[in-house]
């Protein structure tokens, strides 16, 4: 075969193969159409016959998903807490204006709100308004209690991440000490000696025993690298004080914001954030804003468009906030009296029958149902469970008949109008109060009550300006314009009340000049100087009683009850609890521990 018979058989192989490949396609392809027309398309025609069932059991999963999926929920939430979570900022608003964060001078509810949150101290107290180390990882002193020793924790930092060493805490005592430098504080550490022998200690030499001296080391320690070479005729003055202060707290400064034109409207926005280093741990709250306000209704208005979370500063739960269903009150009792002062040198008041009359003719039980609060009541110038406190002492209870008595005995008899009167002197005085609020609604039962018994007491409502005035010049007669005044003092754990009793604090020339009453007693003088000089708690408690007796008899004031620091929230606040705090700044004890955000667990 020659080579072109060769390539004509190959093509006619080729063509063969071809039509075979096509025939064998169009017998599958046939072969399909008829399957699927024979196992789909005729099945079709029979889906009618059997849809009540599939409808039945497409219904049956639907119902069985759903049952299983809202089982599984409703068992979720039985198994799950809900619980706090970290995170979040908090912001409170507070009644008043920021001038000083410096704890060296912070005395106010803002000043002193702000401070604790930047700075620490030596000592604060616990949760259960015992002394406990802050700085200070611990501290001794010797048996006849006129020297201490403290020790810092080690790798204490201030906010700009600088070492804080004994030599800062030395500074910051050596601020108060100096007299140029004007610190309230001034009083507390006259005629002691602070040294620092090392980096982590420090120590404090009194020139006598003084019992309460550790309580008075909470104060906030302030930076001697930044401020070290201030005037201390500067030091009040400082822009560190309030445009940036650097501390060692929970929280460290981030913005001040100021808003508002005219003093009465102006509104201050200070934004801290969570210092990592802090020496407790990291805080639970990733920043903290403190926002202030010149008048209490601004703040409820704020606190209703819910612009801040907590309020503080208000006196009592304003009416437009009981029906707020996410409200909730904190009342935390504070270790505190609230008295009315008899100003016993001159006027009516200066008859110990007067002041012993006006005792009985109180109704202090009533006064404190009408509160919006539990609290204790005050009979004795200690408080209920202090070291000391006797209540052999109470001041004399509740006993009209008895006051008449006292006054008719003493030559107080009652005349027109109901109105005792001795040698043509008529039994008046003026009450001094804060006006609005809880103090004006037990003035007004007091003057009533004490109506009941003859006595004509005129009611002498104060702003805030002006009872810091009265306050102010209290211990002298020159500038004395109340006979008596209702007040609230701070009494702390310890119950040195040296500061309010002793006649040394009538002088004007003393540094705190707290003797409201001017109350001057040699027995009571004695027992109060004994007292806080005496470390043995059996021996301070004898030394005290002379003392007790004595204002249970001169009556230099008629003791309340303890009063509580308002703090209102929008829920509940985790990791805050109503116990006993011995200042407004103490709500923040733990503050590094709060928290607002809630999650299920």
């Amino acid at each position: 075969m020659n080579k072109l018979d060769r390539k004509r058989a190959i093509k006619l192989r080729v063509r063969r193969s071809l039509r075979l490949q096509r025939r064998q396609v169009e017998e599958l392809s046939a072969l399909s159409q008829q399957r699927l027309e024979d196992d789909f398309f005729k099945r079709l025609e029979r889906l009618g016959v059997v849809r009540r069932f599939v409808v039945a059991w497409v219904t049956a999963l639907v119902l069985l998903i759903g049952t299983v999926v809202t089982q599984t929920r409703a068992l979720s939430g039985y198994y799950q807490d809900l619980g706090p979570a970290p995170g979040g900022t908090y912001t409170e608003g507070i009644v008043g204006a920021f001038t000083n964060a410096n704890p060296v001078y912070a005395t106010d509810l803002v000043d002193t709100s702000v401070s604790r949150l930047l700075f620490s101290s030596l000592l604060k107290y616990d949760q259960n308004n015992q002394l406990e180390g802050d700085l200070a990882e611990r501290w001794e002193t010797d048996a006849r209690g006129l020297n201490y020793v403290f020790h810092l924790r080690p790798n204490l930092k201030w906010h700009d991440g600088r070492p804080l060493t004994s030599a800062d805490v030395l500074f910051t005592y050596q601020i108060i000490q100096n007299p140029d430098a004007h610190s309230p504080l001034f009083g507390s550490f006259r005629g002691i000696t602070v040294a620092a022998p090392d980096a982590r200690t420090v120590t404090f030499a009194l020139p006598s025993p003084l019992a309460s001296f550790p309580y008075s080391l909470t104060n906030g320690i302030v930076p001697k690298h930044i401020l070290g070479s201030t005037p201390m005729l500067d030091m009040r003055s400082v822009s560190f004080n309030s445009t940036r202060p650097i501390g060692s707290g929970p929280f460290m400064w981030q913005a001040l914001e100021l808003s508002g034109g005219s003093a009465d409207a102006r509104e201050e926005r200070i934004g801290l954030k969570a210092y990592d280093n802090y020496h407790f741990g990291k805080p639970k709250l990733n920043s903290f804003v403190v926002r202030t306000y010149r008048d209490p209704a601004q703040l409820i208005k704020s606190y209703q468009r819910q612009e801040v979370f907590a309020a503080s500063g208000l006196s009592s739960v304003p009416e437009a906030l009981q029906k707020d269903g996410s409200m909730h009150a904190y009342h935390l009792p504070l270790t505190a009296a609230v008295m009315t002062f008899f100003r016993t040198q001159d006027g009516v008041l200066a008859d110990s029958k007067v002041r012993q009359a006006l005792v009985r003719a109180a109704d202090t039980a009533s006064i404190i149902d009408s509160l919006e609060y539990a609290t204790q009541p005050v009979r004795q110038p200690l408080l209920h469970g202090q070291l000391g406190y006797n209540p052999a002492y109470h001041q004399a209870s509740y006993d009209p008949t008895g006051a008449k008595s006292i006054l008719d005995s003493a030559g107080w008899l009652e005349g027109k109008g109901g109105v005792r009167a001795k040698g043509g002197q008529l039994l008046t005085f003026t009450l001094y109060y804060l006006e609005g609020g809880e103090y004006e609604s037990v003035a007004k039962q007091l003057v009533n009550q004490w109506k009941k018994i003859g006595v004509d007491a005129k009611l002498t409502p104060q702003t805030e300006t002006e009872f810091q005035t009265v306050l102010a010049n209290a211990p002298s007669s020159a500038y004395h314009s109340y006979d008596a005044l209702l007040y609230g003092i701070s009494i702390g754990v310890d119950p040195d009340v040296y500061i309010y009793w002793d006649s040394s604090q009538i002088d004007l020339r003393s540094t705190t000049r707290l003797n409201f009453s001017q109350y001057s007693s040699k027995i009571a003088d004695e027992s109060l100087e004994s007292g806080r000089t005496r470390l043995d708690p059996a021996l301070r408690t004898a030394k005290y009683q002379p003392f007790l007796s004595a204002w249970q008899t001169d009556a230099p004031a008629l003791g309340l009850y303890q009063p509580r620091f308002l703090y209102i929230t929008h829920g509940q606040v985790y990791g805050l609890e109503e116990k006993a705090i011995n200042s407004d700044a103490q709500r923040y004890s733990n503050v590094d521990e709060w928290q607002i955000r809630e999650t299920r667990k």
